[in-house]
């Protein structure tokens, strides 16, 4: 008892010391040195700051304390406030990125709530800090350092009460949306250790994330404590300061204090909540925590970059303007241009960072990087673009590794596919935007899930085998009621669809947020009424390896000592999943560009927070710098080579096959291709319509460098028919139009000769003057008309066209022209005979000897 009195007498007289100081004019002008000396108590001049403890606080220190100081005189005037006062009455402005454009419900103003006339005067409010959040979002809080009075259950405790936390569809033992008290009384509370002295300067609070129950706090107290025993709550002036609550369970309400308090603790302590719901809420502590530098714990973790970047958030404007200075800087490898446009008129702006931009280069692969696709999903926007100024720094440095992957790789870097949902996100700001806002496009459609659903097409091939009709286990085309313009599909998707068709990718990925894991394909269940099953690729082992890559050079990925996100472990998988074994989507990006393209494509979550503050960026870069590198390397495995002729010249759309993978992959327009192949010995075939199909044995080493494997393939027997055919303006005779037209002229010359024939015979026998005796002018009888036309028989089996005549008899008339013309049949036996004669001898019988 003595010694906590000694002390803090101690402490008052060096507080009146020091006052006594200031308005001496001394040079002892540190906020934080008062603060620090008095970490949980307030200046003494105006009547906010200067609350009374309240009832139960420790009646011993009540004692102790002696009277509060009376401030200099000057103090007393409105318009002069002493610095130390100023200090310590600071009240934060609005911050610039992210914190500065909250506009998320607010409670009521502090300053305002005052009662008295000691209210901070508004010049002030100017130079009041803005402080960050603390990290509970973000898990930079971790779950020891969260207490509460009492849990509805371990799934409801207080390490769940973290702003936009997640309870997904079971709302299980542990893992649930909310800290939930186990009663519902006014002696409940959460409360947050900061570790260190921190200025604290607002809290945000959230209801209970549930799909079934609905459960908030309507109005609340702060306290703050030095040692978690004694506790000062925040006042008004008047009295105990009641902050205002949520009016429902998801959005986000921020409430700040009147002035900032120092200390180590905050508690939250309910007052009311919704009439048919509990206790239940999600947090969020702004604070600003106060340099120590006897502390080696806190300096040794601090996370710093040597990288000269802009962190900071970019909204549309600034993300061009910033696009634009990376293009001055490196303007031989970069180009800027766009894929489309928004709902709402705004281009979708992509660069380009290559040796050669603006060209595919023969053997270079493509690859690409998309971000946000869910417009609130702000991290991998500004990682992107942290990346481009990386790259166009480090080239420019000759950062070897860097010059190798920009000049043996064409990159593409698409940062923001949903412009218009961005921009709601981003006026709601980083805390108050909740975990929804900004997600979709204008018009309401979710990116990641709005393209065709391939898979059914495929699968249900596949269980039918391929009848009635035949699909392709590659380059499947897109359903035409999705072409059509009625169907629902955003023109994001549609930009995204085209450029993916024009340009070959071999790998991209897609940045999300949310969660901290890689997802592969497939991300759609093949089995019918589940929502959960392991559904892998023909290429599983493949995409398992490119995952693998960015999770474990991420910094945080493969940590198994991290806590989850909100309810899934993925650990057991190293920071990977499969898509389909974590919540199954139908029309996914991944799968998508898998069974439409050559691109393997993965969707990459980059962290727990969707929104990070901006001071949080310069550590997740950190986190992902080294990632986002190795996984465009990636691009570089496998095998590639060219696919040609013998004559030297490039194949397009040849098919490349690997013997024991069911996914084949085609060559690009000038015949160069790339498959993406874990080490090993694979046999592979390149096949191309009316040419051999080639068959080699490819390695693929563990070295990073694609193996080269080339085909030289030559053109079939009819291929090269055709092209001749081609060569001097005939069809080739296997088209059916050709064909049946060729057969019509035919039959049309054929009965031309044979009626032709006719005549010519008929007249000859008419004026043959040694055995018919009949006057030139006088027709033929009628009884002569078989004779006339076995001598015609005859007359045909001589002639070099060789047609064959049907047999007659004495009875035959002239046969029907339908017969002459179609049938085919043998000659009649005499006339063979006769014409075998008429070829020996050279003389033809006379009819006398025919009839």
């Amino acid at each position: 008892m003595a010694r906590r009195g000694a002390a803090a007498l101690a402490l008052v007289l060096l507080a009146m010391a020091l006052a006594g100081a200031g308005s001496q004019g001394t040079a002892l002008e540190d906020p934080d040195y008062y603060v620090v000396q008095e970490p949980w108590s307030r200046e003494p001049q105006p009547e906010p700051f200067t609350p009374p403890l309240p009832e139960g606080a420790g009646e011993e220190e009540q004692e102790l304390q002696p009277p509060e100081p009376r401030p200099p005189k000057r103090a007393t005037k409105p318009k002069k406030v002493p610095k130390r006062e100023k200090f310590a009455a600071e009240s934060p402005p609005p911050a610039s990125g992210k914190s500065s454009n909250r506009k998320g419900r607010r409670s009521k103003s502090p300053e305002k709530a005052a009662s008295d006339g000691h209210a901070v005067p508004t010049a002030q409010e100017e130079v009041r800090e803005s402080c960050p959040p603390l990290g509970l979002e973000t898990l930079k809080i971790t779950d020891f350092q969260l207490h509460a009075s009492t849990v509805k259950r371990y799934g409801l405790g207080a390490h769940r009460g973290r702003l936009n936390i997640q309870a997904g569809i079971n709302e299980n033992d542990f893992y649930d949306g909310a800290w939930c008290a186990g009663r519902n009384d006014l002696h409940q509370w959460i409360e947050l250790d900061a570790r260190r002295l921190t200025r604290f300067t607002g809290v945000i609070t959230q209801g209970r994330n549930s799909l079934w129950l609905s459960d908030w706090v309507t109005s609340y107290k702060v306290l703050v404590s030095n040692d978690s025993h004694t506790w000062v709550t925040v006042r008004n002036g008047s009295g105990d300061m009641i902050f205002e609550g949520n009016s429902e369970k998801e959005i986000p309400v921020l409430s700040e204090l009147p002035v900032p308090m120092v200390a180590r603790y905050i508690r939250i302590n309910p007052q009311s909540w919704f009439d048919n719901g509990s206790i239940c809420l999600r947090m969020e502590i702004l604070g600003c925590p106060l340099p120590d530098p006897n502390n080696y714990y806190h300096r040794r973790n601090e996370m710093t970059t040597t990288d000269d970047l802009d962190f900071k958030h970019h909204n549309y404007k600034e993300m061009r303007q910033l696009m634009k200075v990376v293009n001055e800087m490196c303007p031989n490898i970069t180009r800027i241009y766009n894929i489309g446009k928004s709902h709402q008129g705004l281009k979708l702006y992509a660069v380009e960072i290559s040796d050669h931009p603006g060209e595919h280069e023969v053997g270079e692969p493509e690859f690409h990087y998309i971000a946000g696709a869910h417009g609130n999903e702000v991290l991998g926007r500004e990682l992107l673009l942290l990346l481009l100024q990386f790259l166009c720094q480090e080239y420019l440095a000759q950062n070897a590794r860097i010059v190798r992957l920009v000049e043996e790789t064409r990159i593409h870097i698409l940062p923001s596919l949903n412009p218009d949902g961005y921009e709601k996100a981003y006026e709601g700001g980083s805390e108050l935007g909740g975990w929804s806002l900004g997600r979709w496009t204008h018009d309401g459609i979710d990116i990641n899930n709005n393209f065709p659903d391939l898979n059914t097409l495929l699968w249900e091939a596949e269980d039918r085998q391929n009848v009635p009709r035949k699909v392709p286990n590659h380059y499947i085309a897109i359903p035409e009621w999705f072409l059509s313009e009625n169907a629902t599909v955003a023109l994001e998707t549609r930009a995204v669809i085209a450029w993916m068709e024009k340009i070959p990718f071999v790998l991209g990925g897609n940045l999300q947020g949310g969660e901290l894991v890689v997802a592969y394909p497939y991300d759609m269940v093949r089995s019918l009424w589940k929502t959960q099953e392991h559904t892998p690729t023909p290429d599983d082992h493949v995409f398992r390896w490119l995952a693998y890559s960015y999770a474990s050079t991420h910094r945080l990925m493969t940590d198994a000592r991290r806590r989850v996100c909100h309810t899934e472990d993925f650990q057991k998988e190293e920071g990977t999943v499969n898509g389909a074994s974590w919540h199954t989507v139908a029309g996914s990006l991944n799968d998508f560009s898998y069974l439409h393209t050559n691109c393997f494509e993965l969707s990459i979550y980059v962290g727990c927070d969707k929104y990070p503050h901006e001071s949080e960026l310069a550590e997740e870069w950190e986190n992902n710098r080294e990632s986002l590198i190795v996984f465009m390397e990636q691009v570089h495995r496998g095998i590639k080579g060219l696919v040609r002729d013998v004559h030297g010249k490039g194949i397009p759309n040849a098919v490349i096959s690997v013997e024991g993978v069911n996914h084949d992959i085609r060559t690009a327009s000038d015949g160069d291709y790339w498959r993406l192949l874990n080490p090993g010995e694979y046999v592979v075939t390149a096949k191309a319509e009316g040419f051999t199909a080639s068959t080699k044995n490819c390695m693929v080493g563990y070295d990073m460098g694609a193996t080269r494997c080339d085909f030289t393939l030559s053109k079939t027997n009819l291929a090269r028919i055709r092209e001749i055919m081609e060569k001097f303006g005939k069809q080739p005779v296997s088209l059916p139009a050709r064909r049946l037209k060729l057969r019509e002229r035919k039959r049309r010359q054929r009965v031309s000769d044979i009626l032709a024939l006719f005549a010519r015979e008929s007249f000859r026998i008419m004026f043959s003057k040694q055995r018919l005796k009949v006057s030139t002018l006088e027709p033929a009888p009628a009884l002569h008309l078989p004779l006339r036309i076995e001598a015609l028989g005859k007359t045909l089996a001589q002639s070099p066209l060789r047609f064959n005549v049907p047999q007659t008899d004495a009875a035959t008339t002239v046969p029907p022209r339908s017969h002459v013309e179609g049938q085919q049949v043998g000659l009649p036996r005499a006339v063979s005979q006769d014409s075998r004669e008429t070829r020996k001898t050279g003389v033809s019988p006379s009819l006398s000897e025919m009839e």
